[in-house]
């Protein structure tokens, strides 16, 4: 078994905490949050210890691997705690909001051969396998343009805002990720637009915005356009589309039923999308946590790396540049 503390005990943090306890190779040891209240829950839920001190229950001894769902300004500093002391580690996104710190974590993390996965958990969303799969067969010939539609169905809390580092950092950052993921290049170029239209208050306090669309082109010319709103009245609208020299494949949102009404009064009325990124994504983070656990039981290669979620970052800064200049940026 491998002996799995969780640092980190709010929505993120419970979602995995969950995940670990139900695993057949971990045991959930602790869980870890500065907020006793809900690190005490979360234990007493999953019949596990609580700490309000994330760095002693890295040290413990009887913990293996790491699971981070703290803050993203946190993430690089447990990252390092964990890694010098030998503990493997599945970190969510970003590596940190800061570009200098993330490229001296990777550095650092490189040099001690750590064993870090980044939890970009959509790339392990079933439907997203599949059209990687796909595209790996051979299904629609060489992929040429890659469309990325991502919507929130509101806005997060304040306190969340306050450390997520902005839109492009926190919310694109997933969509900057599976653009890598399918276009199978590294973008050399971002053109990025954001406004504020849902809340301009709330946004301006935090110099953030709500709402942005991006750009982005390889070298050898394969394209991606990222559109992405904190707000869609209609639920959680998550689509991608990838157009090949043989053909097109789509990923389109994921309801309760499949079943559609056809009556006097509608026509195809059908389910509301699901609400929000715990529902869609449930498989995906039980997918994530299982190759973590099985790479680390084999001695495999991690799926995803702190240089992946550094690469995403990169992307990220480029957009928020090009925002700033009103030109595009070369990466």
């Amino acid at each position: 078994m491998i002996r799995v503390a969780v640092l980190g005990a709010g929505r993120i943090g419970q979602i995995h905490a969950a995940n670990v306890a139900a695993h057949p190779l971990a045991r959930l040891i602790a869980v870890a949050d500065p907020i006793a209240a809900a690190a005490d829950r979360l234990s007493a839920q999953l019949n596990c210890e609580a700490s309000t001190d994330a760095e002693a229950t890295i040290a413990r001894p009887d913990v293996d691997a790491v699971v981070i769902g703290t803050p993203s300004d946190t993430h690089a500093h447990l990252m390092l705690c964990a890694a010098r002391a030998g503990k493997a580690v599945l970190c969510e996104k970003p590596v940190d909001n800061d570009l200098a710190k993330a490229d001296a974590a990777v550095a650092e993390l490189k040099a001690l051969d750590a064993k870090v996965m980044m939890a970009f958990n959509r790339r392990f969303d079933p439907s997203n396998i599949a059209l990687r799969q796909a595209i790996d067969a051979g299904d629609i010939g060489t992929v040429r343009q890659v469309i990325i539609s991502s919507r929130d169905p509101g806005l997060p809390p304040r306190d969340y805002v306050a450390h997520s580092g902005g839109i492009f950092r926190d919310m694109a950052i997933h969509d900057f990720d599976m653009a890598r993921f399918l276009l199978g290049e590294e973008p050399v170029e971002v053109y990025a637009k954001a406004s504020r239209v849902v809340d301009p208050a709330l946004m301006e306090e935090f110099d953030d915005h709500d709402t942005l669309m991006v750009i982005m082109q390889t070298a050898s010319g394969k394209q991606c356009h990222i559109n992405c709103c904190r707000e869609a009245s209609y639920g959680y609208d998550q689509r991608f589309e990838i157009l090949g020299s043989k053909g097109m494949l789509m990923n389109d949102n994921l309801r309760p039923s499949t079943v559609r009404r056809f009556t006097a009064a509608e026509t195809e009325a059908r389910e509301p999308l699901l609400n929000f990124f715990l529902q869609r994504y449930t498989d995906a983070y039980r997918n994530e946590l299982d190759a973590f656990l099985k790479a680390l039981k084999s001695g495999s290669p991690l799926p995803t790396t702190p240089w992946d979620g550094r690469q995403a970052l990169r992307l990220a800064e480029a957009a928020i540049e090009s925002v700033r200049t009103g030109r595009a940026v070369a990466v």
